[in-house]
């Protein structure tokens, strides 16, 4: 990407060595024309994969670079090749990387652990499997426990005449909602953490809300599974051989283990600092990052190859994410700064829509604006939008702002299950379902399950949880 931007930083550099450190992006002084790439970028990941499939799946790194370099090359020639490199750097050193690699170790330990046997997907059974995906989610990420425990679910029912509805409430739990206790449940939940937010914050602020929404769905759940069941009659054999249940790939549960350990240490101890580029890094980020790679590797070598084989793994989806995350990252620097200036910027109206007219904020409206945006767009940079809207800081919005962090925490993570573009995880089960000939819904007939479940759900925890 740097190579890309070509001229317009290194001539500024080497003519203007000092810039390297200017002065941060002031948001008051740009105009909404900025905010267009993260927009762009935002509808091409949501749209592009409906509309032009095959040209998103060949050219999706070349899309994101594009909206990148839309902003960093006027940014080098308007404000200035210093301010544009700056910019990247403390975007790239302190989010993208530590982003990206925390989700890499997750993806990749998540993919040696193999569950292998049958089971049998009557009622009782159904449910408690999405119960244990609903608790994995938030210790190896939404992702990652989707694609533990998406093919067992699938080999429980794959005698059952009427199966999709489990895999929608699968997506509804396992690869959203059930990743809101921690920062490695969700991606929103990390980058929170990156911003300062403590480890054990959403575990505690979240779990009622959690715990409400998760129950509510699985006895919903539990209820139409019974009714369905009764009515097939069970009228064909189970057409998988019955084995023991066993889960192997051990080792990936200990370098989970490992991965909440650096975290933690990470954010528990100080070891110094240096700067690149005139950003500065915290030496125990920078080992908590070393960790990640380390895990990757470890998990690699010593992991069967045939669990990762059985469970389809490839690293086509990690990939994507990669180039997508590195177009995202860089299209919201602006809009993070504008944002930043609050109501001296060119964001007013937003904040006064999430406030009261006493100048509180109105945590509904951050919890259903959150959520709403990321029902269709990526709920990890809506995340930061809404972090930054409330004041983007950490101290603050953990205590005296508690409830309103917990509404665009909730509404990050919760409503991306409203759609199959909501997260990653979404499309991913939609697609391994479809591929063993489960009859899932259209895109839009996903939207009828949503609106009919999960509406009224989230309307509940608003009334109960986010009212004032």
């Amino acid at each position: 990407m740097l190579r890309a931007l070509g001229p317009a930083l290194l001539t500024g550099l080497i003519l203007s060595p000092n810039a390297a450190f200017a002065a941060e992006l002031d948001g008051r002084s740009l105009s909404l024309l900025w905010a267009l790439p993260f927009g762009g970028i935002l509808l091409s990941i949501a749209l592009f994969p409906l509309l032009a499939a095959h040209t998103w799946e060949h050219h999706q790194g070349k899309i994101a670079a594009l909206w990148s370099l839309l902003v960093l090359g006027p940014m080098a020639l308007l404000i200035g090749p210093g301010t544009a490199l700056q910019a990247l750097a403390h975007t790239a050193l302190l989010e993208y990387i530590p982003f990206i690699l925390l989700l890499l170790a997750l993806f990749t330990v998540a993919g040696g652990i193999l569950i292998r046997g049958n089971i049998h997907g009557a009622p009782v059974t159904n449910t408690a499997l999405l119960a244990i995906g609903t608790v994995l989610a938030s210790f190896i990420g939404t992702t990652g426990a989707s694609m533990v425990m998406i093919r067992p679910v699938l080999r429980a029912n794959d005698d059952r005449v009427h199966n999709a509805h489990v895999v929608v409430f699968f997506i509804f739990l396992v690869s959203n909602i059930g990743g809101s206790l921690t920062p490695l449940g969700d991606p929103p939940l990390f980058l929170g953490f990156l911003r300062g937010v403590d480890f054990f914050w959403t575990t505690t602020h979240l779990f009622p809300e959690t715990l409400f929404a998760s129950l509510l769905l699985l006895v919903v759940f539990f209820i139409f599974d019974a009714y369905l069941y009764r009515k097939e009659g069970r009228i064909r054999p189970d057409p998988t051989p019955d084995q023991p249940v066993r889960v192997t790939g051990g080792i990936n549960f200990v370098l989970i283990l490992v991965i909440i350990a650096a975290i933690l240490f990470s954010a528990t101890f100080d070891l110094g600092r240096f700067s690149i580029l005139g950003t500065e890094i915290e030496t125990a980020n920078a080992a908590r990052d070393l960790v990640m790679i380390a895990v990757t590797f470890v998990s690699l070598a010593l992991t069967p190859k045939a669990n990762r084989e059985e469970n389809g793994f490839s690293w086509g989806p990690i990939k994507e994410v990669a180039k997508l995350f590195a177009g995202i990252f860089v299209a919201i620097i602006p809009v993070l700064a504008m944002l930043k200036a609050g109501s001296d910027g060119p964001f007013a109206p937003l904040v006064a829509l999430v406030s009261n007219p006493d100048g509180s904020p109105n945590n509904a409206a951050y919890f259903w604006l959150t959520g709403g945006l990321s029902s269709f767009l990526d709920n990890a940079p809506t995340y930061l939008v809404f972090f930054e809207l409330a004041g983007g800081d950490p101290q603050h919005l953990m205590t005296a702002g508690a409830q309103t962090l917990a509404a665009v925490s909730a509404g990050a993570v919760f409503m991306g299950a409203n759609s199959y573009i909501g997260n990653a995880p979404n499309f991913m089960v939609y697609a391994i379902a479809r591929d063993k000939g489960v009859g899932m819904p259209s895109f839009f007939g996903y939207l009828v399950w949503s609106g009919l479940i999960l509406i009224p759900t989230f309307i509940i925890v608003t009334l109960l949880f986010f009212r004032h």
